[in-house]
């Protein structure tokens, strides 16, 4: 068992793909068309065939927009990326005018902080590293 499709919940499709490639800077894998819809991916550039990041509208879908409205409101993200350098993408994200919840903060052996991706969520971004 592989874990390879992983979703996040967004309400303007063209929005969530302009920030997650030109801000981000993952690169679109997938743009498949779904009857009013379309399935689009995006994967890191680093890992081309590593796991897909579905942009999934989530519409007017009650349950998706309570859950997202819950996690949101209780500060919590809806999932995280690994980054090598937390410092450098945080500045490199906030250059790009990325609003972070969070500067980098140590938790045991990872740093994290955490942004809006400005579709509804809270993303965090994670260094492990070994040195307390």
């Amino acid at each position: 068992m592989k874990i390879k499709l992983e979703s996040v919940y967004i309400s303007d499709l063209d929005k969530a793909l302009s920030f997650y490639t030109d801000v981000l800077g993952f690169v679109k894998k997938r743009d498949i068309p779904m009857g009013d819809t379309r399935f689009v991916t995006v994967v890191s550039p680093e890992e081309p065939d590593g796991t897909e990041l579905l942009l999934e509208p989530n519409g007017e879908h009650p349950p998706t927009k309570a859950y997202k409205k819950a996690l949101y409101e209780e500060g919590l993200p809806l999932t995280a990326f690994q980054v090598d350098d937390i410092e450098s993408e945080y500045a490199r994200l906030r250059e790009a005018g990325v609003e972070f919840r969070s500067e980098p903060q140590r938790f045991g052996d990872e740093v994290m902080a955490t942004f809006d991706d400005t579709c509804g969520n809270l993303i965090m971004i994670y260094q492990v590293d070994s040195e307390p």
